[in-house]
């Protein structure tokens, strides 16, 4: 029997496409062993020795709350912030706001036309507590008001600080505050006028050349000593350079803006979780923990995505107010096959197990893991606001409150598209020794978005009880102020 056959048979690897970069990696290395000797395997972790800082770098672009960083050629890469800052400090951040802002509330209502005029006012200069919308860390609620003029979102707030990967969150509940310009960007997907947006996503995929640059280098490499650290890494470096790059797609939302980088950084880590290279921060299932080679086919190509869980939406009859309730976010699995030439197929066999118990495993700890890490947390609130804007398209919002968006709307008047265009992903390749074999897979996937499916006859729930309707009609809405209690 040739080698090629002997590794085509015994062998699989394990590639994952995901960006990486780390500021420290030789301590990211000894951190990824350790998790994956917890799962009684050895592995060996291929990362870039490049590092970056906190976002001060002249020829990067970061993104806050999210763990990446989109460098001037548009490779998105993993960073390490050290959250070195104290309590202490963290109490400093929150005692300088305002005292009403300090203050939680369950229901805090923000005017979206109201802040559009006081930004106005400010000569187009955005405060702290306009960027953070006074503190919200959900949107619950969105009502409309033709008699006044007045688009108004509603959910809890509280006042903030600076927590994990220096994303900006609630000093008591840590969850991360929503972000206007996030906020922006989902309102110009559904504008006042023209057409929506049908889709809004990322997907993070090999391309086709390096997927059949792979399958060569595999039939072709020498077989590594499983007890060898230097020819597991050069395996898996080898594996790395026949991959390439992996390409970013980035749909119904400009790839320069926050929103699209949270997008892809929020799939990117939990690939990284999945195959063992970041530690899972609640004890979850992950795909290295349960995949077995024996039960996979050698050119199998596994995707995740997030999607949203769509029946999700509560709206009165006459369409003046909607409820958004629930996690509102699921991970999907699915495997594909590849074909020699690097073309992918659905795999319509019995596919891998670990895929979708690692899918499951993610949707249900969803809750837990975003309120340790933000930028899931940061992907749930970009889901609800496409939601919402499109929903305000949709019940011809704008129309009713004779709102324009025409600040808001205009990026040469209100910039947000202020990041370097994600455009690549670095290959991360993490090599598993399971049962003297070496275990792994290509991966794919990304968020797929589709908000007016929420709103679909078949998902829509209505206001039989007239809960939502209530909150609406005893609202006050005082004069002068953008946002109150």
């Amino acid at each position: 029997m040739t080698w090629s056959k002997i590794a085509f048979r015994w062998f699989i690897v394990l590639t994952f496409v995901a960006f990486l970069a780390a500021a420290n990696n030789e301590a990211m290395s000894q951190n990824y062993n350790n998790n994956n000797n917890s799962n009684n395997n050895n592995s060996y972790g291929n990362n870039n020795n490049n590092s970056y800082g906190n976002n001060d770098n002249n020829n990067s672009s970061g993104s806050y709350g999210s763990g990446v960083v989109i460098m001037p050629d548009g490779v998105l890469q993993r960073i390490r912030v050290d959250n070195l800052i104290s309590q202490t400090q963290k109490e400093a951040i929150y005692k300088g706001i305002a005292n009403d802002l300090r203050r939680s509330s369950k229901c805090r209502k923000i005017s979206l036309n109201r802040l559009e005029e006081q930004i106005k006012a400010n000569q187009g200069v955005i405060s702290e507590e306009m960027q953070n919308l006074a503190g919200l860390t959900r949107i619950e609620n969105v009502f409309i008001y033709p008699e006044s003029g007045d688009i108004v979102i509603a959910g809890p707030a509280e006042g903030w600080t600076l927590g994990t990967d220096e994303a900006t969150v609630g000093f008591k509940s840590n969850r991360p505050t929503l972000q206007l310009h996030d906020l922006v960007a989902a309102l110009r997907a559904f504008p006042p006028e023209g057409k929506a947006t049908s889709l809004i996503g990322c997907s993070i995929d090999p391309s086709q050349e390096g997927l059949q640059a792979m399958q060569s280098y595999l039939k072709t490499a020498q077989k590594p000593n499983l007890d060898n650290q230097n020819d597991l890494a050069n395996y898996a470096e080898g594996i790395q350079k026949a991959l390439g790059l992996q390409n970013v797609q980035i749909w119904g939302v400009s790839p320069k803006t926050h929103f699209a980088a949270t997008l892809v950084a929020a799939d990117y880590r939990m690939k990284l979780i999945g195959i063992g290279l970041e530690e899972p921060p609640v004890k979850m299932i992950t795909y290295v923990e349960k995949s077995n080679p024996a039960n996979v086919a050698t050119n199998a190509l596994v995707r995740w995505f997030f999607q949203p869980n769509y029946d999700c939406v509560v709206m009165t009859e006459d369409g003046l107010a909607m409820q958004l309730n629930g996690e509102g976010v699921n991970l999907i699995g699915e495997d594909e096959l590849v074909a020699a030439n690097g073309q992918r197929m659905v795999n319509k066999g019995r596919g891998n197990r670990a895929t979708k118990l690692y899918a499951k495993s993610f949707t249900d700890k969803f809750t837990k893991i975003a309120d340790l890490v933000p930028v899931y947390a940061n992907l749930r609130n970009l889901i609800d606001m496409t939601i919402v804007a499109a929903y305000l398209q949709k019940e011809g919002a704008y129309a009713k409150t004779n709102w324009s968006m025409d600040f808001l709307g205009d990026e040469n008047q209100f910039p947000i598209e202020t990041l370097n265009p994600v455009q690549f992903a670095d290959t991360a390749v993490n090599v598993i020794k399971h049962n003297q074999n070496i275990a792994s897979f290509p991966t794919g996937g990304g968020v797929v978005i589709e908000p007016q499916t929420a709103l679909d006859a078949d998902h829509l729930k209505y206001d039989d009880k007239n809960e939502v309707n209530a909150k609406r009609t005893s609202l006050k809405l005082p004069e002068g102020q953008w946002w109150w209690d």
